[in-house]
C-alpha cells in the first residue's frame, strides 16, 4: 500500500456537486493499493500515519502527531499512486489492484485508521470521480509504502 499525505489546514472531496468528505487541521491521505497488499499493510499504514509526528509543537518543533492534536483524517483511493511511467508516454495502470481486491482493503483502511485516531475518519468515494481540495500546510507532503517500512 502507498499513502501520499499532505498535512492540511483544510481539505474536502465533492463528487458531483455532493462534499461527501471535509476536514480542517490534519492530514489528507491518498490510498493506492497494489494486488499483494493484506490487511497486515493496512493495520500498519493507518499507524505509521497517525503516529508520525509532523505536527509543530509550542516550541515550533514538529512533535505532534496527527492523534495528539486532535486532527483529522480525509482518506481517498488513488490508484494511479501504482502508475507505472517508464516506457512511453501514456500511464500505465497494471501495477493497482483490480477493484475486487483494492475495495475491501480500503475499507479495511478506513477501519483500521478510525480506530488508530480513536474517532471516524473522512473519505471519498472508492471508484467515483472526486473533485479535491485542500490548503496545504507547510507544504508538508510525505509518501509512504508498506512494503518499504525501513
Amino acid at each position: 500500500m502507498r499513502a501520499l499525505m499532505q498535512r492540511v489546514s483544510t481539505a474536502h472531496v465533492d463528487i458531483a456537486g455532493e462534499r461527501v468528505g471535509a476536514i480542517d487541521r490534519g492530514l489528507l491521505v491518498f490510498l493506492g493499493i497494489a494486488p499483494h497488499d493484506t490487511a497486515t499493510d493496512a493495520d500498519w499504514l493507518a499507524t505509521k500515519i497517525t503516529t508520525l509526528r509532523i505536527f509543530d509543537d509550542a516550541t515550533g518543533t514538529m512533535n505532534l502527531s496527527v492523534r495528539d492534536i486532535a486532527g483529522e483524517l480525509l482518506i481517498i483511493s488513488q490508484f494511479t499512486l501504482y502508475a507505472r511511467t517508464r516506457k512511453g508516454t501514456r500511464p500505465s495502470w497494471d501495477g493497482a489492484a483490480r477493484p475486487e481486491v483494492a475495495l475491501p482493503l480500503y475499507e479495511t483502511f478506513l477501519r483500521a485508521s478510525a480506530s488508530a485516531l480513536g474517532r471516524p475518519v473522512a473519505s471519498g468515494r472508492f471508484g467515483a470521480d472526486m473533485h479535491v481540495s485542500l490548503v496545504n500546510d507547510g507544504p508538508i507532503t510525505l509518501l509512504l509504502d508498506s512494503h518499504q517500512r525501513d
